[in-house]
């Protein structure tokens, strides 16, 4: 294995493993957040049960979350020495918010779950929404780094050095913002339906559960509404990707030849060395009528990329497909979700509850098909027309020994992670027995 391909792997590893917290670290306190608002104006006592037992996983979930994006930004210096030394004066103050908010988030946290008996349950609330806004800053600062990544702009380029460099102007170029808003909604629908796949098991092995009916409610709405926004967020990045990425855009379709009034291509398998996509289905003119409003427009194909400048088509293409599957497999279940929950079936549609179960972990693997695009799509470049990877990837030999260790170490985790969160999962149910158990008595 090369170095460079070692560092590309470790990052990988740590990118996918981080990202699943990352994104339950943003939708999970508005989840509790939600709860407590019902126990404020209800005084229903199962809504307060429902937010501590989130908050308790939250608490789990934000530790291990720190951990890896931790060991992301020694990485960043570690394997990549050449892009921080040129993008940190442009990059570094978004990385300065990030770790404001991660701050301000921590330690809110803790007042949060240490506060219920100790502030007033008015502050009390007010920290959780301070938790839920600062988790959500955090993620508009890293990814916007990453939109730069994709779009740099903010500075004059002399002599290969970034010069003239305008403070944080890459919170304002729009690319920043659709891709921002892409990965939020991302992150709201993977939780939810993540949470209501949960509820929903739960609810399959004891139906009419109030408990667990309350919990699949908001977590339907927390995450079923981003799942319908998304395909229209998509559409907004895609427009993006066409105008400042025709290359990533070019292998997430396989279009190899310029076209005018460009096919959709939905599935199939791309051959590079022939340049064709076998078993897949066209929309004629689809592509076209997508990015531009007419389905006579050229779209511009890998034809017009120099060879050396491709992105891996196939894993580009296919990754792309599996996001656009997942996405949509969602948007239908949320749907179907609200009709059921408007007439009034919602914790006694077997069907619906056995589907819920079925597509909990789809948002996740819909996230990690997404960063795939988003990633492998800018190769050979880490940023994008200006240097390669392999330009920035560090002179160490022998980097396939910390990515061994890391991915091992990253393999315990996400074990021990599993067990916590089943035993969590476990004691809610006990919990939820217990207190119908106490209502029946009384």
């Amino acid at each position: 294995m090369s170095d460079i391909l070692a560092a590309r792997s470790q990052m990988a590893m740590s990118l996918g493993f981080h990202i699943v917290f990352a994104a339950l670290g943003i939708a999970m306190p508005v989840l509790t957040a939600v709860a407590e608002w019902h126990w404020l104006k209800t005084k229903d006592e199962q809504y307060l049960v429902l937010a501590k037992r989130w908050s308790k996983g939250t608490a789990i979930l934000f530790a291990v979350g720190a951990v890896s994006g931790t060991v992301l930004s020694f990485e960043l210096g570690l394997l990549w020495p050449s892009f921080m030394e040129r993008a940190g004066p442009i990059i570094g103050p978004l990385f300065g918010l990030e770790g404001f908010a991660f701050f301000t988030e921590a330690i809110f946290l803790g007042i949060y779950l240490y506060g219920w008996s100790r502030i007033s349950p008015r502050a009390h609330f007010i920290a959780g929404l301070i938790v839920a806004a600062s988790g959500t800053a955090s993620a508009v600062f890293v990814v916007t780094v990453n939109a730069w990544m994709n779009v740099p702009s903010g500075f004059d380029l002399v002599d290969g050095t970034f010069t003239n460099v305008t403070p944080l102007s890459t919170l304002l170029h729009p690319v920043a913002f659709h891709e921002t808003l892409h990965m939020l909604l991302a992150a709201f629908a993977a939780s939810g339906f993540l949470v209501a796949g949960v509820h929903a098991f739960l609810l399959l092995r004891r139906p009419l559960d109030r408990f667990h009916r309350n919990a699949l409610v908001i977590a339907l709405l927390v995450g079923g509404i981003p799942a319908v926004l998304q395909p229209l967020s998509g559409d907004f990045i895609a427009r993006a990707v066409a105008d400042h990425q025709p290359a990533k855009l070019a292998a997430m379709e396989s279009l190899f030849i310029t076209e005018t009034g460009a096919d959709f291509i939905l599935f199939g398998l791309p051959d590079v060395s022939t340049q064709t996509v076998d078993y897949a289905v066209h929309i004629p003119n689809g592509l076209s009528l997508l990015l531009h409003g007419d389905p006579q427009t050229v779209v511009p194909g890998l034809d017009r990329i120099p060879r050396q400048d491709w992105p891996p088509v196939a894993v580009v293409h296919i990754a792309f497909q599996l996001m656009v599957a997942c996405g949509l497999m969602m948007a239908g279940t949320a749907v179907w979700g609200a009709w059921r929950l408007w007439k009034g079936h919602l914790e006694t549609d077997r069907r619906l509850l056995r589907t819920l179960v079925a597509m909990s972990p789809l948002g996740f693997i819909a996230i990690q098909a997404g960063w795939v695009v988003t990633e492998v799509g800018r190769q050979p470049w880490i940023i994008q027309g200006l240097m390669r990877t392999s330009q920035a990837v560090t002179p160490m030999p022998g980097l396939w020994i910390p990515m061994v260790t890391f991915s091992a170490l990253y393999i315990v985790l996400a074990g021990v992670v599993v067990w916590a969160m089943w035993r969590h999962i476990a004691a809610a149910a006990v919990v939820s027995r217990e207190r119908k158990a106490e209502r029946n008595a009384a």
